[in-house]
């Protein structure tokens, strides 16, 4: 194998595992992060089963998929707001006032994903 080969490698393990830490940093600290875990792993094979479509498996999913990476992103800008300090600032409040109407707003996503599709069903 090349040195490239070994360096493109090895920056993909390295990857690998600061993105396991950072899932489980998520999920000692961050409670909604495991809510929607739970969610989810109820969620992806009732997905799969109550669809025959692969574009329907996929969007059911998907949006089910899309609240955790969203609750991930939220909770890295909590941490990053957190670090700069205790002290109360007007923009601190705003970035994390932001980033938790994201996640509402994938979790909205989600809920309108399924109705729409599972209501198509019964019309």
């Amino acid at each position: 194998m090349a040195n490239a080969d070994c360096g493109v490698i090895r920056r993909l393990i390295m990857a690998t595992g600061h993105s396991l830490n950072g899932l489980r940093a998520g999920w000692r600290t961050q409670p909604p992060l495991r809510y929607e875990f739970y969610v989810l792993l109820i969620a992806l094979p009732v997905a799969w089963f109550l669809s025959n479509e692969a574009v329907e498996r996929a969007l059911m999913m998907g949006s089910c998929l899309l609240v955790v990476v969203v609750e991930l992103m939220n909770s890295a800008i909590e941490a990053a707001v957190d670090r700069i300090g205790p002290e109360r600032h007007e923009l601190s409040g705003r970035a994390k006032d932001l980033a938790s109407a994201a996640v509402l707003f994938s979790i909205v996503l989600a809920v309108t994903v399924w109705a729409t599709l599972l209501m198509g069903r019964w019309h």
